[in-house]
């Protein structure tokens, strides 16, 4: 410890420096080493567990840094945070390097694993890898085994790390941008150390006092999102009448009793799935990180409330993992962990959990449960109270607290800061960032349509990235995004039958409909690899049919399918090209035979007896379908 008479030496020192207009952290002490990728150094730091020294340990940061371009030592550093919590950020290093580009010249690209995330001592338990028993009970279990240390992998201590690194990386200002969690990490900071923060970035911006625990912010914006911005217009003329009044319907009927009904995984097996209120809200909030669910959800809404489960029972399954209540994958992990820190952070500082932190597990969800019964009707908006119950709570609830109790939020920091924000995003929702800047008076916002949560690394047009490049030299952002086209249009209802298609003229018409049929289920299984590919950073392996089936990926453009159906009765199997010429064989219950179809669209062979020989007038594709193709999806690196 640091005596009185040691700072009185450092005094004369500390005058000059001052007097100079330099910053005691000048000169780094980070040893830097090349590292991949191309171009970044990799080093690392060792900072406290605990900072106030009750509880031993440390963590050692992982970090890496692309120097300035221009300028020969950066005394500004871009400090890149994921979101989660628990996405590790490292993985993120060079898409973040093409984000920042802009501000790359004079300032080093700094991004580091926040502890407990990727390199930075990943916080794990052998509770959620082997656990049996209640949710509350396996939570509770982890807790217990990570011990004390699991009340340090709080917002405040990240910041206190990242203020470790500008220290020890010898920066005197920082540029902060966060993603999501990570967007509450970087105010945090700025409300803590304004005088070391040269500005923010916000994407997806979650409030100092969030998130809310029982999600009355999501709730909330979902009449808006859906209703106002997905439906606008005519845009869910061909897949709901009222889309808003289908969604409250079918919620208060899943209350009532949980949906059930066959889905098809990538092997083709049959597997029943159950959907209840929580289910149907995850698989909304999926769409946040999957546009084509986004894109099915009105249709497959109308679908089930005409007693047809299938399409929603298929989103139901691609939204695992996507949804906001799936604590091990998802958009609170990197995938590398097990949801360990995620607990570690959420139930330890969430201040918005309804119970009290000395309480026990019975009495918080009596006192969670008394809450809820407690508000308005309208506070869940389209949906039912339980909903509330069944995310945050339903996993923080066995939880042992080893932190004393979040205090309240500090005041923002004026700071020069640009929010951007998805008009489509539920997790984090435009109006939370509209309520962020207003209480910045330089603050600027740009509200992106047609996106959803991590605007930057979802957006199809360049309005977000066009923001940050003028922000970070210094300008005024522009909020018009008017020209951002819609690459994800709501899709029709899917047909509960063959009679549903229409047929084609001078065909007969069950020939007709099975051509129709044929190009529907092209169009479904190239909408189910561009989705699963965006949502996961990856092209799929394989996929189930909607009725059955199911398809494997065979390389950036081409798939192998075995009785895929997409139709009711329609099975298809063959190989899909979407570069070249698809060859199917077409069963079921349809006109059975063969066809060929080319890459533009020109089909030839012979169904139900009859010769096919059919041009089609113009693209079958669906408007911006074919504007993404697998391998651009697949590039496509999603922050969360």
């Amino acid at each position: 410890m640091r005596t009185r008479s040691s700072l009185a030496l450092l005094g004369p020192f500390l005058i000059l420096v001052a007097a100079l207009g330099l910053s005691p952290a000048a000169h780094a002490a980070l040893p830097w080493r090349a590292c991949s990728p191309s171009g970044f150094q990799c080093s690392s730091l060792s900072v406290p567990l605990d900072r106030e020294g009750l509880v031993p340990g440390s963590i050692t940061l992982s970090a890496t840094r692309k120097p300035a371009t221009a300028i020969p030592q950066a005394t500004t550093a871009i400090i890149a945070l994921a979101g989660g919590p628990g996405q590790a950020a490292q993985p993120f290093a060079s898409t973040f390097a093409d984000i920042f580009g802009a501000g790359l010249g004079d300032k080093d690209l700094l991004v580091f694993d926040q502890r407990g995330t990727g390199k930075s001592g990943l916080l794990g338990c052998a509770a959620f890898r082997n656990g049996r028993g209640s949710i509350a009970n396996v939570v509770g279990n982890c807790a217990r085994q990570i011990g004390a240390r699991r009340g340090f992998f709080r917002t405040a201590d990240s910041v206190e790390d990242i203020e470790a690194l500008r220290v020890a990386g010898g920066y005197s200002k920082l540029v902060i941008f966060g993603v999501s969690y990570g967007t509450k990490v970087a105010l945090a900071y700025a409300a803590q150390h304004p005088e070391n923060v040269d500005s923010l970035i916000l994407d997806s911006t979650v409030p100092l006092d969030g998130p809310d625990a029982l999600a009355r912010n999501t709730l909330a914006t979902l009449p808006r999102v859906l209703g106002q911005t997905l439906c606008a217009g005519t845009a869910c003329a061909d897949a709901s009448p009222d889309v808003n009044a289908e969604v409250s319907k079918l919620a208060a009927r899943l209350a009532r009793r949980n949906a059930s009904g066959p889905v098809y995984t990538g092997a083709g097996q049959r597997k029943t799935a159950k959907i209840g209120p929580t289910g149907l809200l995850n698989v909304i909030q999926a769409g946040d990180l999957n546009p084509e669910v986004r894109a099915e959800l009105p249709g497959a809404v109308h679908a089930a409330i005409q007693k047809d489960l299938a399409p929603l029972l298929r989103l139901s399954a691609r939204s695992v993992g996507l949804d906001n209540g799936d604590a091990g994958t998802g958009y609170q992990s990197s995938g590398e962990g097990d949801g360990s820190l995620y607990f570690a952070t959420m139930c330890e500082e969430t201040g918005s959990l309804p119970w009290d932190r000395a309480a026990g597990v019975p009495a918080r969800m009596s006192q969670a449960e008394a809450f809820v019964k407690g508000q308005p009707a309208a506070t869940w908006g389209l949906f039912p109270s339980v909903v509330a119950l069944t995310g945050l709570p339903s996993l923080c609830v066995g939880w042992p607290n080893a932190s004393p109790a979040p205090a309240a939020p500090p005041a923002m920091a004026n700071v020069r800061t640009l929010l951007i924000a998805g008009q489509y995003d539920t997790r984090t929702p435009a109006e939370d960032a509209q309520r962020v800047a207003a209480a910045l008076p330089q603050a600027q916002l740009v509200g992106v349509p047609f996106t959803g949560h991590s605007v930057l690394t979802a957006e199809q047009g360049t309005c977000a990235q066009a923001a940050v490049d003028v922000f970070l030299k210094g300008g005024v952002a522009s909020a018009d995004c008017s020209a951002t086209k819609n690459a994800f249009p709501v899709t029709r209802k899917p047909p509960r039958n063959l009679a549903a298609v229409p047929s084609v003229k001078r065909l007969p018409k069950k020939v007709g409909r099975t051509m129709n049929g044929i190009l529907l289920t092209m169009t479904d299984l190239s909408q189910q690899v561009v989705g699963a590919a965006l949502a996961t950073g990856d092209l799929p392996s394989s996929l189930g049919g909607l009725r059955g089936g199911y398809l494997r990926v065979r390389g950036n453009h081409r798939a192998a399918l075995s009785r895929y159906e997409f139709v009711p009765g329609l099975e298809l199997s063959g190989t899909y090209n979407s570069r070249g010429t698809s060859v199917f064989r077409v069963t079921g219950s349809a006109s059975n035979g063969s066809v060929k179809i080319s890459e533009s669209g020109h089909a030839t062979g012979r169904i139900g007896g009859k010769k096919i020989d059919l041009r089609p007038k113009a693209s079958s594709a669906r408007a911006g379908a074919g504007d993404l193709t697998w391998a651009e999806a697949a590039a496509h690196k999603p922050l969360r």
